[in-house]
């Protein structure tokens, strides 16, 4: 435990209380939560606070109305690149182009904005696992294989092995 990144993580989470959206019963899945289980496993799993934090906020810029200004400013310019890698284009109407376009996106930003988006992928297939989402679940399989296809073979580890076992159980 730090207690520097236990601070920005509250930061962070105060960030997304002020500006997310409130979310209700037609939420595909509420934003509060998810953010802030997507920046606890990153914590939990002991990578970077740059990592963690983008974690946290990786939602930000599509679905509140956090600008990249307030990002620069609260957590620099580190978190707030990873943050615009993680950032579906929704000028993109084919999913599977977008789901590329966004994977190989994050890849460009280099792995650590790649280990963010899957953490993101892992939580997400919990979730919609949870509450029998199938169309989701087809979501969070477009994301996957998109990550083992455009990822460094070289890049490994447990959130690697992680997502892949979910890959495999929804087959």
């Amino acid at each position: 435990m730090n207690k520097k990144i236990d601070i920005e993580f509250e930061q962070a989470i105060r960030l997304l209380c002020e500006y997310a959206p409130v979310s209700d019963e037609n939420t595909r899945k509420p934003l509060l939560p998810h953010d802030i289980r997507v920046g606890v496993y990153l914590y939990e799993h002991g990578y970077s606070r740059d990592i963690v934090l983008t974690g946290i906020l990786h939602d930000t810029l599509e679905f509140t109305t956090v600008t990249e200004q307030m990002l620069r400013e609260k957590f620099g310019d580190n978190v707030l690149k990873m943050v615009k890698a993680n950032t579906k284009d929704d000028s993109i109407k084919d999913k599977e182009e977008k789901t590329t376009e966004l994977i190989k996106r994050c890849v460009e930003n280099g792995q650590d904005a790649l280990i963010v988006k899957t953490a993101d992928i892992i939580d997400s297939f919990k979730y919609y696992s949870a509450v029998g989402n199938s169309d989701q679940i087809e979501y969070c399989m477009r994301n996957a294989r998109a990550i083992f296809k455009y990822k460094s073979d070289s890049l490994k580890g447990e959130i690697f092995d992680e997502l892949k076992s979910f890959l495999e159980k929804y087959k």
